[in-house]
């Protein structure tokens, strides 16, 4: 038996010095036919699972399309003050390791360098902190909550109106709509991203633990870890981000389709959506094949340089001095508002914190596994300040600049009189944004692409994590592995598109979300146990 050398800054006994590589044989990848790791339990049970689930809602969407809505409504009705609590507490904890003698903890150990300089490390953040939610919610959800404001004075929740002006108050409507936004887009989903990742990169580079969420967990629940209730919670994992991915293929598709509609008259319905998931998928499955550095890399810059290019176009004839103006304003409106947004008891605003917090909480949770194992992989070699620091001041204020850019624009139009942003729905608004604009078909293109690129990437890089997690924390897992992966990622968007549209993909997030959220705020405590361990110097 072995034992990791690590001691607490006083020099007595590692608290949780154990031998961390016990039992991994029990989860350690075996292929088999065709490929496939089918050694680990979690590959089976979450693939059989899914085959299941892709199976029942295709041959039964009339019950799928009146199952998902409901199942979606009972559990933010019921649980939204949980997503609320859980992503404030996700936040506090991140801001207290920061802040403590925890913060000095070095990724990797005592003598570990960064893997990447900080213009490449920034630029990774950078690239994870897009997609194709900033492309079909930039327009769409400031908008959303300008309106409202602007039609009864509390930007839709009742709660806010002792600090909101009277309706029709267009300065103070635009505040809000943008502040409710930003807390969105801000802080508590990278926090939730950081946890994540965080907890991966402490137990994989300084512990020495497979590459997967059960690692985290050690801690608490010792050698179980390599047993039943890590595969539970693996499980889990594969869940949230499958469905937290079907989730957003979905949508971008929604929003593919819609753009193609104005742009080349493809009809917008389900035969459309099912093609262009398909064919995406298809694109995904020859970026799996051509590997990393071949596909998901080069797809990855390319779609950067196209967001970049997209959003220096809308600040240049968006009005960039009010947009640049305005980033900072909505900075202030975002923390003055920021106590009322995030309180998560006695709300009386359930359009908002139902309709639209609870679900984005539910869906970062979901996406959690994937984000935060990418960002994990990219910084060992970061003290846990500046990672915590950089991963949720740098996404969050692209973030921030992208929705004020998207979003100021377009309120700016409709405060000139242009309501065909505010009748169009919320995959088009984008495209009726740009149509005001030079070069409105070639922008609107662009637009397309980039979403269409996100749904490749995205499913490319979503395979490998779940593959990662399935093969027991190998990161070179079988290609045909990944293939697996990828296919599903589509089918189960087509399944949820099918049995009931926008509803059904909510409905996928929050319910894995919310089992997940537990499991993350389980994680919070193995994580400060798992660096009060560690060496800080």
């Amino acid at each position: 038996m072995t034992t990791q050398d690590n001691l607490t800054p006083d020099g007595s006994a590692n608290p949780i010095e154990t031998d961390y590589t016990i039992g991994q044989d029990n989860i350690q990848p075996r292929i088999g036919p065709f490929g496939l790791d089918i050694h680990n339990p979690v590959f089976v049970i979450s693939g059989g699972l899914i085959i299941l689930f892709v199976v029942l809602t295709l041959a039964l969407p009339d019950q799928a399309a009146s199952f998902f809505p409901a199942l979606r409504d009972s559990l933010t009705g019921s649980f939204d003050w949980f997503f609320l609590l859980s992503g404030n507490i996700f936040v506090l904890v991140s801001l207290a390791i920061m802040v403590s003698p925890l913060g000095k903890v070095r990724l990797g150990g005592v003598d570990a360098k960064p893997d990447y300089s900080y213009a490449g490390w920034f630029a990774m953040l950078f690239a994870a902190g897009m997609g194709i939610g900033l492309m079909f919610f930039g327009v769409s959800e400031p908008i959303s909550h300008f309106s409202s404001a602007i039609a009864d004075g509390a930007g839709g929740p009742e709660s806010w109106a002792p600090l909101a002006g009277a309706p029709g108050d267009a300065v103070e409507a635009e505040r809000l709509g943008m502040a409710a936004t930003i807390f969105h887009w801000g802080l508590h989903p990278w926090a939730i991203y950081a946890v994540v990742g965080l907890s991966l990169a402490l137990f994989a580079y300084n512990k020495g633990l497979p590459l997967s969420v059960r690692s985290i967990f050690y801690p608490i629940f010792g050698e179980r870890v390599w047993g039943w209730t890590g595969h539970v919670i693996d499980t889990l994992a594969v869940f949230a981000t499958l469905f937290g991915l079907a989730t957003s293929l979905g949508i971008g598709a929604e929003q593919a389709n819609a753009g193609l509609e104005a742009l080349f008259g493809l009809p917008v319905n389900d035969a459309s959506k099912v093609l262009l998931i398909l064919g995406i998928t298809g694109l995904a499955l020859i970026s799996v094949i051509a590997g990393l550095d071949a596909g998901v890399k080069r797809l990855s810059e390319i779609n950067i340089v196209l967001a970049a290019l997209l959003l220096l176009f809308v600040i240049v004839f968006g009005g960039a001095v009010q947009i640049l103006t305005g980033f900072f304003t909505n900075l202030v409106a975002y923390a003055q508002y920021l106590p009322a947004l995030s309180n998560p008891f006695g709300r009386e605003d359930a359009n908002f914190s139902q309709g639209w917090t609870a679900f984005y909480w539910a869906w970062w949770i979901s996406w959690s596994p994937f984000v935060g194992m990418f960002i994990a992989r990219v910084s060992r070699g970061r003290t846990v300040r500046e990672f915590v620091f950089c991963v949720l001041l740098i996404p969050s204020l692209v973030s921030v600049l992208w929705m004020t850019a998207f979003g100021g624009a377009a309120i700016d139009l409709v405060n000139q009189g242009y309501q065909a942003i505010v009748d169009a729905p919320l995959e088009l608004k984008l495209f009726s944004m740009l149509e005001t604009m030079p070069l409105a078909a070639l922008t609107s293109f662009v637009g397309i692409v980039l979403v269409i690129v996100f749904f490749v990437t995205s499913s490319d890089s979503g395979s490998l994590v779940i593959d990662t997690i399935t093969a027991g924390g190998k990161v070179d897992a079988p290609v045909s592995q990944r293939v697996f992966w990828a296919s599903f990622e589509g089918l189960v968007a087509i399944a949820l598109l099918l049995g009931g549209g926008l509803g059904a993909l909510q409905a996928a997030a929050v319910s894995t979300g919310l089992p997940f959220a537990i499991v993350l705020l389980l994680g919070c405590v193995a994580l400060v146990k798992g660096l009060m361990s560690e060496p800080r110097k």
